[in-house]
């Protein structure tokens, strides 16, 4: 492929996947607490201590925080800019497995690999939201690269050196992004490594004194300078949050240890059947002599481990599994690099009843309809869903036809840009439900009621989208979830009665409240003076008389 094409392929693949990031409202809940904190960075100017509804707030690290506070002081408060961290270091991650990928396998298995990860659904559906794994998921993988680039053979002593720096400063800015998974895990993995290729020439080549400095230059100041300024942050951050959410049911995400196997065969699509195919073959690859690197070796020692590592936790959530995904495109780019076209054909074949499938039942989403999410909006979302599928579909007939004429490429080519079309018309489609996701609609039809220094009172419940969109926080009344160790902290920040709650109420000239509609009924019946200004299915606003 000519140098002008790979360059209009980079620019179709940019545009597609930046254009949407302001189309969908924020999702609640994690889209509104990581657009709530950076803001309240911003407002109060404090980037140290990170605060979420003006409670302390420390279950993670805070570079995400800190970079979408940086984009909001660039470009303004948006959805796009909340959720530009995330699109940022996936679109990053799809070129940096071009880039390892070429340099390991050759230019046509890492245009396979990134082509492979820039379209597998759960990658673009994750590259557009605002959670933290993205960020993670992409300095893990430049970790990884970084060591398979340092370490792959024929390489002089100096790139060693300058690829192993790069290697330690990926795991500093993965423990930045989201704790000690970002060193723990990639250090697991090289053990593993060491011990089944008997390597152990590998670790005189690590540079461990220099990578150490440089591993604590990015990671250290900012958890000493909030260990200072918080002094109960060490035991909440790396206890709680790190020893007891692996090891016991604590965060209440308890799920079958078979969880992860449907998320990644649905989550890699359209690249199953070659996903399994890169993975044997990196399994029954030639074990190397000793002192020779085997990068296949180590990509496959990275997706089985951590797939077993938190397939073992006792918390579990579909996001967490994502940083394998750079490794297992990698081995598949360097599979499809080198597939005959029949063979692809086979292993594409598998996409039509699957096209198909979705296609056809996507009607069914209706019977998912609540009282919280009415039929009626997921009625709204099947038409995007068929698109999807659609888009799989077209996609999928034309790479089966380009494959049976051998022309592999093409054919690789037109299914990722159907599949990375698929997953950013799901993404699109969601929007749908936002009336009940997301508190952007209620939040435009109160602001008319606020007034700077109003009381704003949360009875009850939190409603993580609704601060970032009325730009302030709410005092909290008999409800900590999440902010619980905060407000042990700040004992004075919240209400911890209703009782309590409705004396206050009672004596305030002017003031508002939001509630699930359920206790506004309540409130009705009890006669509690207050009038309705929005409401819709999860939540009423309401004022004093």
């Amino acid at each position: 492929m000519s140098r002008a094409w790979l360059w209009l392929l980079l620019i179709i693949a940019a545009f597609t996947w930046f254009v949407p990031l302001d189309y969908n409202a924020l999702v609640r809940p994690d889209e509104g607490r990581y657009a709530e904190i950076p803001r309240e960075m911003v407002s109060s100017g404090d980037w140290n201590t990170p605060r979420l509804n003006g409670i302390k707030y420390f279950e993670k690290p805070a570079l995400q925080y800190w970079a979408t506070a940086a984009a909001y002081t660039l470009f303004g408060e948006h959805n796009w800019t909340a959720r530009l961290w995330s699109a940022l270091t996936g679109f990053l991650g799809i070129l940096l497995v071009y880039f390892t990928g070429m340099r390991l396998f050759g230019r046509e298995a890492g245009l396979m690999a990134a082509l492979v990860l820039g379209s597998s659904f759960l990658y673009v559906m994750l590259g557009h939201i605002n959670i933290l794994d993205m960020g993670v998921s992409f300095f893990m993988g430049l970790t990884l690269a970084a060591m398979l680039l340092a370490q792959r053979d024929g390489v002089s002593a100096q790139e060693t050196r300058g690829w192993m720096y790069v290697c330690w400063a990926g795991m500093g800015l993965s423990m930045l992004s989201k704790g000690l998974i970002g060193v723990a895990l990639p250090g697991a993995v090289l053990v593993l490594y060491t011990l089944i290729q008997r390597d152990w020439a590998l670790w005189k080549r690590l540079h461990l004194g220099a990578g150490l400095l440089i591993f604590l230059a990015i990671a250290a100041p900012w958890f000493i300078t909030v260990s200072i300024d918080n002094p109960e942050f060490p035991w909440f951050f790396f206890v709680h949050e790190h020893f007891m959410r692996f090891l016991t049911t604590i965060h209440g995400r308890v799920h079958p240890w078979y969880t992860f196997i449907p998320v990644v065969m649905l989550g890699i699509l359209p690249w199953l059947l070659p996903m399994f195919d890169g993975l044997w073959r990196a399994w029954r690859s030639e074990a190397p002599t000793r002192g020779q690197f085997a990068p296949r070796r180590m990509l496959l020692i990275w997706v089985v481990f951590i797939f077993l590592f938190f397939s073992k936790s006792d918390s579990k959530l579909v996001p967490y599994i994502l940083p394998i995904f750079p490794a297992l495109a990698l081995l598949i780019g360097d599979r499809l690099s080198r597939i005959p076209g029949r063979t692809l054909f086979w292993q594409l074949i598998i996409m039509l009843p699957i096209a198909v499938a979705a296609l056809v039942s996507a009607p069914l989403a209706v019977r998912a309809g609540s009282a919280e999410v009415p039929a009626s909006l997921y009625a709204s979302f099947v038409p995007w869903i068929q698109a999807a599928a659609a888009s799989w579909l077209a996609g999928t007939l034309l790479a089966l036809w380009f494959s049976h004429h051998h022309r592999v490429r093409p054919a690789v080519i037109s299914l990722a840009l159907a599949g990375l079309l698929a997953g950013q018309l799901t993404f699109m489609g969601y929007n749908a439900l936002a009336p009940a996701s997301s508190a952007y609609n209620i939040a435009q039809q109160i602001k008319p009621y606020l007034r700077p220094g109003v009381p704003f009172y949360s009875v009850g419940m939190y409603e993580q989208t609704l601060p970032p969109y009325i730009e302030r926080t709410v005092t909290l009344v008999a409800h900590t979830d999440e902010m619980a160790f905060g407000l042990e902290q700040e004992p004075k920040k919240w209400i911890p009665t209703v009782e309590a709650w409705k004396k206050i109420w009672m004596q305030q000239p002017y003031a508002l409240a939001v509630m699930s509609p359920s206790t506004y009924d309540q409130f009705v019946q009890e006669r509690l003076p207050m009038r309705l200004i929005a409401r819709d299915t999860r939540r009423a606003v309401v004022t004093t008389p």
